[in-house]
């Protein structure tokens, strides 16, 4: 769909997913979930700020993946888990253990590998990171459900997005009547193939080990690097090759750090549990 602006697929992704989850909702008959997200001013305003986090996030993959830098953008999700530990570090006070740092520090020196070295800014990868470790970060502490929490979010960026695809539609510069049968089916498929997902992935979070989830997430962004040098033969030089691979070393001790973790919580808890 690169013919279509990525920003127009957006907004057809936040109407047809609202579409298609106010049909959920309505067949669950399960409304009243979706009222704690209008209580109150705050809790209002942090649907709206997830909900811009989200649209942004969506925004630069999309355009990233349209232009060729579908590499880049598998390095943001390589970098989430990195970048929610510091968060946890810098605004909830969490403590972290001494491979949790090293993993920040390898993550970072690649990072300025990729700024000093190779001369890239990787402003793609960053923004994918720092938007939805951000986004991760305040669905923690919000009383909605899964979907509840992705209903909203799209409701309430529904006004501009329901405006904007009038607009074009009005100028004749929208993708719907303009191009051709099957584009159609993709643009109008964008609301399901966006929503399912996610809606599979809290299912499945709430009913798989945590450890098992940590390492499932690598699965995406592994998949997106081998689509992006495999099949659209992007650029990826012995100097992007270092910095990557810093990177994968920081998210391997992470990963580590994780199990050995779990594994002491687990014999300890066995240990206490002995008569």
């Amino acid at each position: 769909m690169q013919s279509v602006a990525a920003i127009e697929l957006i907004a057809h992704r936040i109407v047809w997913s609202l579409l298609f989850l106010l049909g959920v909702i309505a067949f669950q008959k399960n409304f009243r979930e979706l009222r704690p997200a209008f209580a109150s001013r705050r809790t209002l305003g942090l649907n709206l700020l997830s909900s811009l986090l989200l649209a942004t996030n969506w925004t630069v993959y999309v355009w990233a993946v349209n232009t060729g830098h579908v590499i880049e953008s598998s390095l943001g999700y390589f970098l989430v888990p990195l970048v929610n530990v510091a968060l946890g570090y810098l605004l909830l006070h969490e403590r972290l253990r001494s491979l949790q740092w090293i993993a920040i520090a390898f993550a970072a020196v690649g990072v300025s590998f990729l700024l000093f070295g190779v001369g890239h800014f990787p402003w793609i990868a960053l923004t994918l990171a720092g938007t939805w470790a951000s986004y991760g970060l305040l669905k923690k502490h919000s009383a909605l459900g899964s979907l509840a929490g992705l209903t909203v979010e799209t409701l309430l960026l529904f006004p501009f997005a329901g405006i904007m695809l009038l607009w074009w539609n009005h100028t004749g510069q929208g993708a719907l009547g303009r191009v051709d049968a099957w584009h159609h089916v993709l643009v109008l498929s964008v609301g399901v193939i966006t929503a399912i997902p996610l809606l599979l992935f809290a299912y499945g979070a709430q009913r798989i080990r945590l450890t098992t989830l940590g390492l499932l997430q690598y699965l995406s962004p592994t998949a997106q690097f081998l689509i992006g040098l495999l099949v659209y033969h992007e650029a990826f030089d012995a100097g992007r090759f270092k910095a990557y691979s810093l990177i994968w070393c920081g998210l391997i001790l992470y990963t580590a750090d994780g199990f050995w973790a779990q594994r002491r919580r687990l014999l300890t808890g066995a240990g206490a549990n002995r008569p």
